[in-house]
């Protein structure tokens, strides 16, 4: 039996079959992965899905990692959880990106994926209750699994649970479009907890207010803001569960600085460095790193970038932008349509004001890390400007690999600016001009300047790093036990 457990939609490691039936087995990275490493591997257990068809097969055939335990829930079950509950409502949700004349449509297909994304978070509260020693401390990840905990409340009283969120919460009025039942269950499943965490203030005040659409029919909440506690806490009643405190804390994720240095200067970095500089020249960079998700808001980066050289015609063969975007979520036609424009736009950015020697728009599409790390070193300005973001790293990464120094021009819909917004350059996320604005202003920046907020800005995104992030998390779920 575990002491400690993680349950998450992925897991540290992931198995491809291979044509001769072999299983090769490859571990992943990242916060949990280093946190968890901090805990003795014979108390700690990551519970996760089988997300393809090597999983599966490893499950079947009973090979695993120690410490890991994979769940095979039936690939319909997961495709509608996954796909057709929390990436295509919850996500849409809480980033705000709703085409509201069109979306959402809570119909019967929806109702019958919401039992489908019930029962996925009800067979992860059924294998941590199995495998969780008395007492011990469960932090759930993210928003796939946003019921376990009032599930697993009901079936595990003495366990201490943590979960957190890793994107923004909506705001109370958006919330209001989605059926009451749904939110009355999506809530209570959260208030299992007894700590619930988010990357702001901002996203945690966010989910308190919602705590106001609760009610006596099927418990009571109310938000708690006690003068000089460090923490933001939801008192609760829930019936048939009982009552208690859900305390909601901030804990803003940063960067390993040495690791994330020490990766960045790797010799497979190095001729990727050589190949970006042959290509860019003697010319200025302005660098972004993303996936094609709707919130990263690429489109209007591209806009500001061809207003930029519009209205400062100076800059014209004199800058490269260096757009990183790596197709996400490509079984969903939204993202197929977005992915296609942002291909578009860096073409006719090109047409317009590329010549033989010069090509503006420099766009990688290949989910490539070694090459993402070269850019952040060659990088004279970070341009970073999503709609709406639970933290994004990018923005902490880029001020801590940049070799010369980097300005950042920063969106106000990022989770990361109440952290780096002093030393940033801040924008609307939806105005074009000032980010173009933004844009220049960064190009001519003096050098001492940039590399003083640079500097500030590392300091910045490293204060809490990913093992002590989770560590942090741990010990307060500990504190009260």
């Amino acid at each position: 039996m575990a002491s400690v457990l993680v349950a998450s939609n992925r897991g540290p490691v992931s198995y491809v079959l291979g044509e001769d039936d072999s299983l090769d087995a490859r571990r992943g990275g990242g916060g949990l992965v280093s946190g968890l490493s901090a805990v003795s591997s014979q108390d700690s257990l990551w519970v996760c899905a089988a997300l393809g068809e090597g999983d599966r097969e490893a499950v079947r055939r009973g090979i695993g990692e120690p410490g890991v335990r994979m769940l095979d829930i039936d690939p319909e079950v997961y495709a509608d959880a996954y796909n057709g509950i929390a990436n295509s409502m919850l996500w849409f949700l809480h980033h705000h990106l709703y085409d509201i004349p069109r979306e959402p449509v809570f119909d019967a297909e929806f109702r019958r994926r919401w039992e489908s994304y019930r029962a996925y978070n009800r067979a992860f509260a059924e294998a941590l209750a199995a495998e969780a020693a008395e007492g011990a401390a469960v932090l759930v990840q993210d928003y796939h699994l946003a019921l376990v905990p009032g599930m697993l409340r009901e079936l595990r009283p003495d366990l201490r649970i943590g979960h957190f969120t890793h994107t923004p919460w909506a705001s109370s009025e958006y919330l209001r479009m989605v059926p009451d039942d749904i939110v009355e269950e999506l809530l209570w499943g959260m208030l299992g907890a007894d700590e619930l965490g988010f990357h702001t203030w901002g996203w945690a005040s966010f989910f308190i207010g919602c705590c106001s659409r609760l009610d006596d029919s099927t418990g009571t909440a109310r938000g708690v803001w006690p003068s000089g506690d460090p923490w933001h806490g939801v008192e609760w009643h829930r019936y048939g569960v009982g009552k208690g405190r859900t305390r909601v804390r901030a804990y803003p994720l940063g960067v390993d600085g040495d690791e994330l240095r020490s990766l960045a200067h790797r010799p497979e970095v190095d001729e990727k460095l050589v190949a970006l500089r042959a290509e860019v020249g003697d010319r200025r960079t302005i660098v972004r790193v993303d996936r094609t998700e709707l919130s990263k808001n690429i489109l209007r980066g591209l806009l500001a970038y061809r207003e930029l050289l519009t209205v400062h015609p100076e800059w014209r063969d004199r800058v490269v932008h260096l757009a990183s975007a790596y197709p996400s979520r490509q079984d969903l036609e939204s993202y197929r349509a977005y992915t296609a424009a942002v291909a578009d736009l860096a073409a006719e950015i090109n047409a317009e004001f590329g010549t033989e020697d010069w090509q503006p728009v420099i766009v990688s599409v290949e989910d490539d890390f070694a090459r993402s790390l070269a850019a952040y070193r060659l990088a004279d300005v970070a341009l970073v400007n999503p709609v709406r973001d639970g933290m994004n790293l990018v923005a902490k990464e880029i001020p801590v690999v940049s070799e010369a120094g980097c300005a950042l021009v920063l969106s106000t819909g990022a989770g990361a600016y109440r952290e780096l917004r002093q030393d940033a350059l801040t924008v609307n996320p939806f105005d074009v001009s000032e980010t173009a604005a933004a844009l220049h202003t960064a190009l001519t920046m003096p050098a001492p300047e940039r590399a003083d907020r640079t500097k500030r800005l590392a300091t910045a995104a490293t204060a809490l790093p990913p093992q002590r992030w989770f560590l942090n998390q741990l010990e307060a779920l500990r504190e009260e036990s």
